[in-house]
């Protein structure tokens, strides 16, 4: 598998100067002394301002975004991210509490997630954000906690729709599925909320993660929007917000090209008009997490060895699938793709090879990229993986083998 990528993929975002990787304004070989050791993740803080930017500018001004964080969780960039976003999506207390330490205030903060305990759902009551109900059994616990409490809870119904998000590579609706409420249970749950005197605030819809087709966003966008307008006629009290999920993706691999949000924008503006008309009082959401971060985000390792066996080269690196899980092709991928990879403080050679790269785990699992050309490396050359600003290291796992958890910083 020879994967050469092309620059429009790779290195837009980072400017190369003197043959050298550029990030957050310095050097990569700066960058890298300034951290102290390798391996690290890097995060340019102004890329993260820029797509909020690109996506304000393209959608409807009325659309609310809201960040996703488990798709990078790092202090600093939710921080970052909460002054520039309307609301912050949680998935666990230890994430909330990370919200609730940034300025964002707690109504702006919603909380999803299967299987959430009584501890958890009693946190999230005190604490005063909304809590995204996965479940008839969650909703008579939260109404318990509420009157334990003295707090009359904010809540939120997660719908499981009847549709799925199309060309996406994470689906999260549709059939089965162990996240939210299936659709057409709904209208009893909302009828069950009124009794309970519970703060109803909206739905949460959302259909799938990852897609790179404009088409099929703007399909589900209509679907959903649809189903809220349908399942709103039964709410307790006007719904104050429609979260429609998000579902944008971002290019990886040889062949992908960038979402068409332009597209994306129009639709919705179009969708909107009868929103308004239908639900004058409810304003919707988009809640991305990816889109946000990915592309922002470098992981950088340093070339220990170079190794032949049997003709093939392989670079040993001090990196990994325990830092990067989604780079080693573990981490969903259905056929293993390389992640866009250069030789950071060497972009352009005139010397070029075809080269394995892995890390130091006793596992064949640890690979970072299978048989790509790039420029021929030399022992304590750094190498760097890019679109790793999202699931990147929180979604690995950093105690196998027990290695050092390389740091993360936001430059």
């Amino acid at each position: 598998m020879n994967n050469i990528y092309p620059k429009h993929l790779l290195m837009t975002q980072f400017p190369i100067h003197d043959n050298c990787l550029q990030v957050g304004g310095m050097p990569l070989t700066q960058l890298a002394q300034r951290v102290g050791a390798t391996p690290f993740y890097a995060y340019d803080r102004q890329l993260i301002t820029e797509r909020v930017t690109l996506l304000r500018t393209c959608l409807p001004p009325e659309i609310r975004l809201h960040y996703s964080m488990k798709a990078n969780p790092m202090p600093a960039v939710v921080q970052h991210m909460s002054g520039l976003v309307d609301g912050i999506d949680v998935a666990s207390v230890g994430e909330m509490q990370v919200a609730l330490n940034t300025p964002m205030p707690p109504n702006l903060i919603s909380f999803a997630g299967p299987g959430k305990g009584r501890n958890e759902l009693s946190c999230a009551i005190a604490a005063g954000i909304i809590l995204n109900m996965e479940s008839e059994q969650e909703m008579e616990c939260v109404a318990n906690l509420g009157q334990y409490l003295g707090i009359c809870p904010k809540v939120a119904v997660r719908v499981n729709p009847n549709f799925e998000l199309r060309s996406s590579s994470v689906k999260m609706g549709g059939g089965s599925r162990q996240f939210g409420v299936d659709s057409e249970r709904v209208p009893a749950m909302l009828t069950r909320i009124d009794e309970l005197g519970l703060d109803f605030e909206g739905f949460h819809i959302f259909s799938g993660s990852q897609s790179l087709k404009a088409e099929a966003i703007q399909e589900s966008h209509e679907k959903t929007l649809q189903l809220g307008m349908r399942l709103a006629q039964d709410a307790p009290s006007p719904a104050r917000l429609i979260n429609i999920g998000g579902g944008f993706g971002v290019p990886y691999f040889p062949g992908d090209q960038a979402l068409d949000l332009m597209s994306i924008g129009e639709n919705l503006y179009r969708l909107l008009k009868n929103i308004k008309q239908q639900l004058p009082e409810t304003k919707i959401a988009l809640e991305l997490g990816r889109y946000f971060v990915a592309e922002a985000g470098i992981y950088v390792c340093r070339v220990l060895e170079r190794k032949i066996s049997r003709g093939k080269v392989f670079l040993l690196t001090d990196g990994g699938l325990h830092h990067h899980l989604a780079a080693s092709g573990n981490f969903g991928q259905v056929i293993r793709k390389n992640y866009p990879v250069v030789l950071g403080n060497r972009v352009e050679g005139t010397e070029r090879e075809t080269v394995s790269i892995v890390g130091r785990l006793c596992t064949p699992l640890d690979l970072l990229i299978d048989e790509m050309e790039m420029t021929k490396a030399q022992i304590g050359d750094l190498i760097v993986v890019f679109q790793s600003g999202a699931y990147g290291l929180t979604s690995s796992p950093t105690a196998f083998l027990n290695h050092p958890i390389p740091p993360e910083i936001l430059i």
